[in-house]
């Protein structure tokens, strides 16, 4: 729902995926922006609206995507894709952080724009620091990709694990992505991603961007 440039991007790159899309947006002309090759429908009307959701074919969907310019549209026709329609793959897109946090704990993943965008500024001018990429539904759980001091460098992933409480989902060295071992041991220039509980994420960043403890 949302044909803007995000709605006609994420429609094409799911249909470049092999996915049957629709895509709902009450401008008709919104659609110029589609692919000139996209070949799934186009639906006019709002996206919260049954009848529109049904023609767009909600009925038989297997995910949903709330990505227009309203807060207040992306989040209502996101619930009623999940409690109307029973779609249990929906996101929805809200401008606002603090709502995003609100509907995050009401079981609907969002994607606060706002927050997002200038956390990547932040990690671009302060470098040190961790920045959140995923919350599950109840927002108690983060993943974040946190920077770590360079005395880290040498040490196995294990002993930072240890000093944090947090888990390592994965690292990203030199562009790749990089699935630990438990004998995975940090290097220069390693970018971190942790699982963690999001009351912790304060103190994780604290550890991690400081000289690391010594082992009793």
């Amino acid at each position: 729902m949302g044909c803007g440039r995000v709605g006609a991007t994420l429609a094409s790159s799911l249909e470049h995926r092999g996915h049957s899309v629709a895509v709902i947006d009450q401008n008709p002309d919104a659609f110029r922006r589609l692919d000139p090759e996209f070949s799934g429908k186009r639906v006019t009307g709002v996206g919260f609206d049954r009848q529109t959701l049904v023609q767009a074919g909600i009925e038989d969907a297997w995910a949903f995507a709330a990505v227009s310019d309203g807060d207040n549209s992306n989040i209502l026709s996101a619930r009623v894709a999940r409690e109307t329609y029973g779609v249990d793959n929906v996101v929805a897109r809200i401008y606002d952080p603090h709502r995003a946090e609100i509907y995050q704990r009401l079981g609907i993943p969002t994607v606060a724009t706002v927050r997002w965008t200038s956390d990547q500024v932040l990690r671009r001018l302060l470098p040190m620091g961790a920045t959140d990429e995923f919350r599950d539904a109840s927002g108690q759980i983060v993943m974040a990709q946190v920077d770590l001091h360079p005395a880290w460098a040498g040490r196995p992933l294990a002993r930072l694990e240890e000093a944090t409480g947090a888990r390592v989902a994965f690292i990203t060295r030199y562009g790749d992505g990089v699935l630990p071992t438990s004998t995975t041991v940090i290097q220069e220039n390693d970018l971190v991603h942790l699982l963690l509980q999001a009351t912790d994420l304060t103190k994780v960043e604290r550890i991690c961007t400081k000289t690391p403890p010594e082992v009793d």
